[in-house]
């Protein structure tokens, strides 16, 4: 790298973004900071656009323009504000984007990102679980280099023979099983938001530190899985490995088994995807095999985590279903983290949307915000209905 990459991080002031700007502020003669974005957090994303001397900020709240410009006065930093600002600043071209934007407000700026034609880090769930298709077909239109972000894609990544995918035998992706793997099912009933977000392994966002403790977050990444490597449905299989250093493997016809294995640090996937196709020095700590001792496997109880059936049920049946999957979802884990529902009515929630709603397959970015739209307001309502 003669000349400093030029990088772009949406999202970046969530724990991917945290961890993306850990790296690029330690390679500050490799990288350039093109544009950071942001929700809300008008104090974090001006102070990190001070530091990475970024060319622009933008927040998506419009209502807070007034304060980034404000927070941003006497630099050379460009504030902007809203979704139109959003897509901008992911267009902009930068050679390597982080894709980091939480939830369906992800979908529009990543979109735009691979239509620039450059490389793009995916962090975002949403633009491979509710517009899979969409997003693989724009990839190939505009010569994208798309790499996974999430750990165990990542491993399948560095471990897949890209060029003879029809080596492969069996993709196994490994989970934690999260917080409650050996917690009794009536006890489940009475987990509060505080349990459910602390995570045994990872450091990561109340809403995917949720999905972990229900293990949704494995069925979105089987459909990502899916989507991103493009072999038959029956190649995936989920194993869990409570101490989460083996990301993910794969089986080759021959027999061999290739794994990626590291300490649970975000930071590694992120810098493997930041130096691709080289590699980069990272923080992340190194394994101490002789501390470690053991590595322990056992297969998912789809009785205890009915979520994940649930996603792989919506997976193979196709069109519509993970997006709506999806929106109940995320608006069942809100209400919960809001302590509006209890922890085993995510699932429940999501099985009745599922059952209620059943729109025609999208075919375009727009219908699939229709699908989002239609089935957060199902899910809404069937909230309602659950007993007290």
């Amino acid at each position: 790298m003669n000349q400093p990459r030029t990088v772009t991080v949406l999202g970046a002031t969530g724990s991917i973004g945290h961890s993306t700007l850990d790296l690029i502020e330690r390679n500050p003669d490799r990288y350039q900071v093109m544009a950071l974005t942001a929700h809300r957090n008008v104090k974090e994303l001006a102070a990190a656009a001070k530091r990475t001397k970024a060319k622009r900020a933008v927040i998506a709240d419009e209502s807070l323009y007034s304060a980034l410009k404000e927070a941003l006065a006497g630099t050379d930093v460009e504030a902007a504000a809203g979704p139109t600002a959003l897509v901008e600043a992911a267009a902009m071209g930068a050679d390597w984007t982080m894709a980091a934007i939480i939830g369906c407000a992800g979908l529009k700026p990543t979109l735009a990102a691979i239509r620039a034609g450059k490389t793009v880090a995916l962090a975002n769930k949403e633009a491979l679980v509710s517009a899979g298709a969409l997003m693989i077909e724009a990839v190939k239109n505009h010569g994208t280099i798309l790499l996974p972000v999430d750990s165990e894609h990542n491993a399948i990544f560095q471990c897949f023979p890209h060029n003879n995918p029809e080596y492969v035998r069996r993709i196994i992706i490994t989970a934690s099983g999260g917080p409650f793997r050996k917690t009794p099912l009536e006890d489940m009933a009475k987990v509060t938001p505080e349990q459910a977000v602390r995570h045994p392994n990872w450091s990561m966002g109340a809403k995917i530190s949720v999905d972990s403790a229900t293990m949704m977050n494995k069925g979105l990444e089987l459909i990502e899985a899916y989507h991103l490597f493009k072999v038959p449905l029956d190649t995936f299989e989920i194993l869990v490995h409570p101490q989460s250093v083996i990301h993910s493997m794969v089986e080759y016809r021959d027999g061999s088994i290739l794994a990626q294995i590291g300490s649970p640090d975000m930071r590694t996937p992120i810098g493997h995807t930041l130096a691709w196709p080289k590699r980069m020095e990272t923080p992340s700590e190194s394994l101490d095999f002789a501390k470690l001792r053991q590595m322990d496997f056992e297969a998912p109880d789809y009785q205890r985590f009915p979520a994940l059936s649930l996603a792989v049920h919506s997976l193979k049946a196709g069109g519509p279903r993970p997006a709506v999957m999806n929106a109940a979802n995320e608006i069942a884990v809100a209400a919960f983290l809001e302590r509006k529902i209890g922890f085993l009515d995510i699932a429940k929630i999501v099985e009745k949307t599922l059952e209620y709603y059943t729109p025609p397959a999208p075919s375009s970015l727009e219908d699939v915000f229709a699908i989002d739209s239609e089935a957060r307001l199902q899910a809404m309502n069937l909230m309602e209905s659950l007993p007290a």
